[in-house]
């Protein structure tokens, strides 16, 4: 029998797949965790679970391009336990809060002093209006993608988007084209234009 090298047998290629969706997407749903709890060890939590639905259901995760998307699906409704049962979720490893730290110093929102004035007017907004200003500010989704994670339309998306952005401006009264305005605060620039 002449030898082509080592056969990668289909457990040693869904393990493959599963590492490379790991690697692909760990600093993403880390920093989506981040900006939705309140401690950081929440997030390592949260990330940690999310990452363990995907492993169990690996064998039926979507193509690559809808990977991330999918990802934010699972781990918004981790958030969602989370949040109803009000308990922390199995600590994870030390590696995971080294990285932790490493997202925590680049995230743009944690630079800028006005954050806080943001995020309360943040957690004024309808849950639902929150979470389309937070996916598409901070995660850089567009409509169709938010509509996808909330399963909604994105004319609904893009409707409830423009309301909600109204409404943080009226929360938060910054001038749209002043310094500090509200979306220049959550992401360090101006928002970019909607795409369909």
């Amino acid at each position: 029998m002449t030898g082509h090298g080592p056969v990668v047998s289909s457990g040693d290629e869904h393990e493959q797949r599963f590492r490379r969706v790991y690697a692909d997407n760990f600093e993403a749903l880390l920093a989506y965790a981040l900006r939705r709890v309140d401690q950081p060890d929440d997030a390592s939590d949260v990330v940690a679970e999310t990452f363990l639905v995907a492993w169990r259901r690996s064998r039926e995760l979507p193509p690559e391009e809808e990977i991330r998307l999918w990802l934010y699906g699972v781990a918004r409704r981790v958030l969602a336990n989370h949040h109803r049962g009000g308990t922390r979720r199995q600590r994870l490893g030390e590696r995971l809060r080294q990285r932790l730290s490493a997202v925590v110093s680049r995230d743009p929102g944690g630079e800028v002093p006005q954050r806080l004035a943001v995020r309360a007017a943040l957690a004024r907004l309808d849950e639902t209006d929150r979470e389309l200003m937070m996916l598409t500010i901070w995660e850089g989704l567009q409509p169709r993608e938010v509509a996808e994670v909330l399963r909604m339309t994105p004319g609904a998306v893009r409707t409830r988007l423009s309301r909600a952005r109204a409404k943080l401006r009226e929360l938060v009264g910054d001038d749209p084209g002043s310094p500090g305005h509200e979306l220049d605060v959550l992401t360090g620039t101006t928002a970019p234009k909607e795409g369909r």
